[in-house]
């Protein structure tokens, strides 16, 4: 679980960089959606997934739930798994003081 929290924190933190590698760049600040970040990745394979939800899944599924997640900001979608998989392993400091 925890390998997985840190793939997703390993997107998250490139998709970030990317935002602010494009701010720095002089192109002023941009959003990454999530769905322009699939775009950049792989065209092919996002208008498939399109139309394999609308027709296989349910075609009410793409319109008003997933298009609203492929329009969140990229590492915001990245991060939310990413802390729900990485805090459970955690390391607990309770109540334990160091004693010189």
């Amino acid at each position: 679980m925890r390998i997985i929290g840190y793939f997703f924190a390993i997107l998250a933190i490139a998709s970030a960089s990317y935002e602010v590698w494009q701010a720095a760049a002089g192109t002023g600040w941009r959003i990454l959606s999530l769905g322009e970040f699939w775009y950049k990745i792989d065209s092919h394979s996002l208008s498939v997934s399109q139309a394999g939800v609308q027709r296989y899944i349910a075609p009410w599924l793409w319109e008003p739930v997933i298009t609203t997640i492929l329009r969140m900001p990229a590492w915001v979608v990245f991060g939310t798994p990413c802390l729900f998989l990485l805090w459970p392993g955690r390391k607990k400091f309770r109540g334990q003081r160091r004693r010189y």
